[in-house]
């Protein structure tokens, strides 16, 4: 049993991993300061013994206990949040975390930094591995790639036992919801019978399951051998899709669904992203498929009403 602080523990998917970590027996200490009016995500988790929280700002850190492995989800997150604050982005997202980084820096512990594939940008050709030109068009993606940089650049300066992983775009469901994600978004369209407007429908992105996310990071930091300085890229060979396979797979268990091909460019990110090194290290994993988690979110939603008030549910609005 150990001891595991979560940082942005209440979001999307730090709230599923403080609940995959409890399932495993850990003790789980939650860092979050609900900037998403986010508390109810983690309403659950608080009845349990083994779970403590910490309403903190992480740009405002006190002394905390030590812990045996750190994981830092925490941040704005997404292309239009950081753009839309993109002085409040630059704070949390650099100065923030930096700050966390460097509270556990001369601590002999693990720690782990979620960035993202999105740091890839554009690939007209090939698959992407960790070694592949780092081309961020993002705030966002730049504001990961410039704490990626500072985190390496520790190496033999530091304690700690850092590691990154770049996610894939995440689907499916969380205690606290988010339908601004791609495949979410594309479901809860075609349930509500609007008609979709598709983008850059031909460009690829790797998707991967949140509930993925937390077996692999929880995987990485239990590694008898833990590869410090190391960054893997997070997701399945099989999950790199166009947008528009996505809409025909959707519209294959909802044929009701209508969408449009527009053909102009509002987000010229494309990648296919490679994940051999990561398997070679926790080794063979069945990811959720994208069909499975389409499925989940149509089966889950069959069971509510007001379907409309989802769409309101994502990194739209933040607690200034």
């Amino acid at each position: 049993m150990k001891n595991f602080l979560v940082v942005g523990g209440a979001g999307y998917i730090g709230s599923e991993f403080c609940r995959y970590l409890l399932s495993k027996g850990e003790h789980v200490t939650c860092l979050d300061n609900f900037t998403y009016n986010n508390s109810s995500s983690i309403k659950f988790l608080k009845k349990k013994k083994n779970f403590k929280l910490i309403n903190q700002d992480i740009r405002k850190i006190k002394k905390i206990i030590n812990f045996d492995a750190v994981v830092i989800f925490a941040g704005l997150v997404g292309d239009p949040i950081t753009k839309k604050y993109q002085k409040l982005s630059h704070s949390i997202n650099i100065i923030g975390i930096k700050k966390i980084i460097n509270y556990f820096k001369n601590k002999k512990i693990r720690l782990v930094y979620i960035s993202t594939c999105s740091n890839y940008g554009y690939l007209k050709n090939g698959i992407a591995d960790e070694k592949t030109r780092l081309s961020p068009k993002s705030i966002y993606a730049k504001q990961k790639v410039l704490v990626e940089k500072y985190l390496l650049s520790l190496k033999n300066r530091s304690l700690f036992s850092p590691v990154i992983l770049r996610f894939s775009t995440a689907f499916g469901l969380s205690s606290r919801p988010r339908f601004d994600l791609t495949i979410n978004e594309f479901v809860l369209y075609a349930l509500l019978n609007k008609t979709l407007k598709i983008y850059d429908y031909e460009t690829w992105r790797p998707y991967c399951h949140v509930k993925d996310f937390c077996i692999v990071t929880y995987k990485i930091l239990s590694l008898t051998d833990f590869n410090s300085y190391e960054v893997y890229n997070v997701g399945s060979k099989a999950n790199n899709l166009r947008k528009i396979d996505i809409a025909k797979k959707i519209k294959k268990h909802l044929p009701r669904f209508k969408y449009e091909i527009v053909n102009s460019s509002i987000d010229p990110r494309n990648y296919r992203v490679d994940f051999n090194k990561i398997s070679k290290i926790i080794g063979k994993q069945k990811f959720i498929s994208v069909d499975e988690g389409i499925t989940e979110i149509i089966n889950f939603m069959k069971k509510k009403k007001k379907l409309e008030k989802f769409i309101k549910c994502g990194n739209f609005k933040i607690k200034l």
